[in-house]
């Protein structure tokens, strides 16, 4: 794998519930509404279980990713391809942990924090549906 070795650990508070998170990371549908411009397999099933395998795309890149930790609150993709590493979510009430390692040609730092502000926005919209009169 040509590139080079890349490691990043972010954390952030977020205003969410960990079930709330949670859900954000493994269904698929709410997966693909916050995670652009990374886009996922259309077959993906409606939630990543242990050992699935799919492939995203950032741009032309693919990145091979494989359900290999799943847990309560933690969830961690053996990537290949475009990434040669890992991606590791942890969370609970109100934060996430976001955990990237590999070898690769992408600024992963950069990409890491992208999608770290972009689930903490896709959460803050969420909260805020559910908080609305109109759904209580």
């Amino acid at each position: 794998m040509l590139g080079n070795f890349q490691q990043s650990n972010l954390r952030i508070e977020v205003e969410a519930t960990e079930q709330t998170i949670r859900d954000s990371l493994l269904n698929t549908d709410k997966l693909k509404k916050w995670i652009f411009p990374q886009t996922l397999n259309p077959e993906l099933p409606e939630t990543l279980k242990l050992g699935i395998s799919f492939t995203s795309k950032l741009g032309f890149v693919e990145i091979n990713h494989e359900v290999e930790l799943l847990s309560d609150n933690c969830l961690r993709f053996l990537l290949s391809k475009g990434i040669d590493g890992y991606h590791e979510w942890c969370w609970g009430d109100g934060w996430i942990q976001s955990r990237l390692e590999g070898i690769s040609l992408l600024p992963l730092n950069l990409g890491q924090t992208l999608s770290l502000l972009q689930l903490r926005q896709y959460l803050v919209s969420e909260t805020a549906k559910m908080d609305s009169p109109s759904t209580k």
